[in-house]
């Protein structure tokens, strides 16, 4: 399979990751408002191994998380892409979406355009035939982009995060998906409206 190295949106360029994105990914990592879904902020050296991680997700499949850059200042402002879920669960094996963006970037529709942007790409270059996303069950804004970009949740899907410790306040997760045909329907649906 050749590899997505790079994908565009109306506003975005999803790119391959460069050394001198470790410190706005670092800056972004430590933020707590970003990271308040995940069970911690990180260390510089925790997000350089999250961006050894990217790199390696890429060398091995093909696709990952992209670094999201402005197209208008060349600004990065946070990561979006597929990853295939690290963890057993119900719904495993499964590519998952994903995005997290730096805080001064949120609210101005840039994590549904890039999520879209990446969703393409996995059902029309990858030929996926679904893709999950996943968050706490507290986590309404991420909630929103999945619905935003047409995936769905049935309840009983709902599931315990294997990775976090019994009581931890993130355990509940939900489960959202989109197959490919509903995907299609969807961007029919847009194209003729």
């Amino acid at each position: 399979m050749t590899p997505i190295l790079e994908l565009e949106s109306p506003r975005l360029l999803l790119r391959q990751w460069r050394d001198d994105d470790l410190a706005e990914l670092a800056a972004m990592c430590a933020d707590p408002q970003v990271m308040r879904y995940f069970p911690a902020v990180l260390s510089y050296q925790e997000s350089a191994a999250l961006l050894g991680r990217m790199h390696d997700h890429f060398a091995r499949h093909g696709f990952g998380f992209w670094a999201l850059q402005r197209k208008d200042n060349d600004e990065f402002i946070g990561l979006t892409g597929l990853l295939q879920v690290g963890f057993d669960a119900p719904f495993t094996p499964a590519v998952e979406i994903g995005w997290r963006l730096a805080r001064q970037h949120w609210g101005q529709g840039f994590a549904r355009e890039a999520a879209s942007t990446a969703l393409a790409a996995g059902f029309q270059q990858l030929g996926l035939e679904q893709i999950v996303s996943f968050t706490a069950d507290t986590n309404l804004p991420s909630q929103k982009v999945m619905q935003a970009i047409g995936m769905q949740r049935d309840s009983i899907d709902d599931f315990q995060h294997p990775k976090l410790a019994d009581g931890h306040p993130l355990k509940p997760h939900m489960l959202y998906r989109i197959t490919k045909a509903q995907w299609a329907a969807r961007q029919a649906g847009m194209i003729s409206g």
